[in-house]
């Protein structure tokens, strides 16, 4: 194979020996004059399962998705998904980030564009689904998500809230094999938070296979199935929630806890 071909993608659902869906061996990234951001990352990421990545500010989750996702280059190490290395120069990663979908705490919406339009966009031009399926989809996703009547209203007619509830539907609708979260509850004022953890707890219930960064230590600790406590770029701990929050092993780990105790955050 030459080194311009592009290496296809397995197709969806196609788990290699029922491995992981997402796998990233010593994974290192840096920024500027190496600045290390992050440092020989392991993580596996099983089907139907909800990893959550917890840590400060600054710790690396939120590079950690980006790399995933192909937003970000790494400087060492690899990612597969569904067994095929995604970071093989030969990957065609268009065809992988169809395949992953990503809400960030940013709505992203296009404000020119009703919510059917904003939802349908990549269904239509990237996965060339007909206009009457990618909209039957949309429908049906924003009612499952409990805004069935605001197919054509514009974003600013919305609540926050149901701005990310609605950037959660736009992910969705290409059926990702994968979803990546990104704190999509830091930029919403307290009383919305709920109706959109609301809306990843059905998701886990249904299945979706899930990466998530999040300040949320009692949703963390309630939906995720692992929970990886990141610090200075590395994965510290890991564990089961009951593992991380009730016996963390790390005296970094047990220092972060207690000052999320303090502010009645957990």
């Amino acid at each position: 194979m030459s080194t311009t071909e592009k290496t296809p993608v397995p197709a969806a659902g196609a788990v290699p020996d029922g491995g992981p869906v997402l796998r990233l061996e010593s994974v290192r990234k840096t920024y500027g004059r190496g600045t290390v951001v992050l440092r020989d990352v392991d993580l596996e990421v099983p089907p139907h399962s909800v990893t959550v990545l917890i840590g400060a500010s600054g710790s690396g989750k939120s590079t950690l998705l980006r790399c995933a996702n192909l937003l970000e280059e790494i400087d060492d190490g690899a990612i597969f998904l569904d067994g095929a290395e995604i970071t093989d120069p030969r990957a065609d990663a268009d065809a992988v980030r169809r395949r992953i979908g990503v809400v960030f705490q940013a709505y992203n919406l296009f404000p020119h564009m009703t919510v059917l339009d904003n939802i349908t966009l990549a269904p239509r031009r990237v996965h060339k689904v007909p206009r009457a399926e990618a909209e039957a989809r949309a429908r049906e996703l924003l009612e499952r998500l409990g805004l069935g009547g605001r197919a054509d209203e514009y974003p600013d007619r919305l609540s926050g809230g149901q701005q990310q509830r609605v950037a959660i539907v736009r992910a969705l609708a290409g059926r990702p094999r994968l979803l990546l979260l990104d704190e999509v509850t830091a930029a919403l004022d307290p009383e919305l938070v709920g109706e959109v953890l609301g809306v990843v707890r059905d998701l886990k219930e249904e299945g979706m296979t899930m990466v998530i960064a999040t300040h949320e230590m009692g949703f963390a600790r309630e939906v995720a199935d692992q929970v990886c406590f990141l610090d200075g770029g590395v994965v510290l701990e890991r564990g089961t929630p009951e593992q991380v929050f009730g016996d963390p092993q790390h005296e970094r780990t047990r220092r972060f806890l207690q000052r999320i105790i303090e502010a009645r955050r957990l």
